[in-house]
């Protein structure tokens, strides 16, 4: 039998992500937003698939029927750590110990590489790509509003949140909202996050590591 903590280079790799709503469409424009983004991570390498599942304990709950019923496919998942988490901290303690999430127990036979963090949520990847959001937003957008610090792991969600809505707020899309966030993902310079990102830097080696060149 496979393991179900190792890819082989016959093996799938599906990263379920929390996010996308709870529409079919939401979820399908997350899941383009995020195949996107890994394309530009992994180049000619094979791709995983990505299952967007809407709120985040319903990325848990498929995640964990996944691991039961696909036990051959390498299943990864990928939410927002909803708070700060101290440096040297482990995942799975991090969310057995933050209310809301005390269900979540590390699956028996589960590698800690199976859980991924994408920062406290995932505007902060955006503000590591700047140029970015003005590309999206056009020549209204207001790149000073947002928050001047490398550290985007650190920076509060409302401070997130209330930068991007200020920095929008000009353009002909108005102010940033959750459905702008499904293009932005896929627009996003993997190499500008992983600068900013020691969590994305340790998710997209892993995708390097699991997904075989073809």
């Amino acid at each position: 039998m496979v393991s179900r903590t190792k890819a082989t280079p016959s093996s799938a790799v599906w990263i379920f992500v929390e996010g996308g709503g709870p529409t079919r469409d939401e979820q399908a424009a997350l899941r383009h937003g995020f195949s996107d983004l890994f394309a530009k991570v992994l180049g000619t390498r094979k791709k995983p698939s990505v299952i967007a599942c809407g709120a985040r304990g319903q990325a848990f709950r498929e995640w964990q029927c996944a691991l039961e019923s696909h036990p051959h496919v390498l299943c990864l998942l990928l939410v927002d750590s909803e708070g700060p988490v101290a440096k040297g901290v482990d995942f799975w303690a991090y969310i057995q110990n933050r209310a809301g999430d005390a269900h979540w127990k590390k699956p028996a036979g589960v590698s800690d590489e199976q859980l991924h963090f994408m920062v406290q949520v995932m505007e902060a990847w955006f503000i590591a790509d700047p140029a970015a959001l003005a590309r999206y937003y056009g020549t209204s957008f207001q790149p000073n509003a947002l928050p001047a610090r490398p550290d985007v792991e650190n920076i509060p969600k409302q401070e997130l949140a209330k930068s991007l809505a200020h920095a929008s707020r000009n353009t002909t899309k108005g102010s940033y909202m959750k459905h702008h966030g499904f293009a932005l993902i896929g627009l996003i310079d993997p190499a500008k996050v992983r600068a900013a990102s020691p969590w994305a830097a340790r998710f997209f080696d892993h995708l390097l590591a699991i997904c075989p060149a073809r």
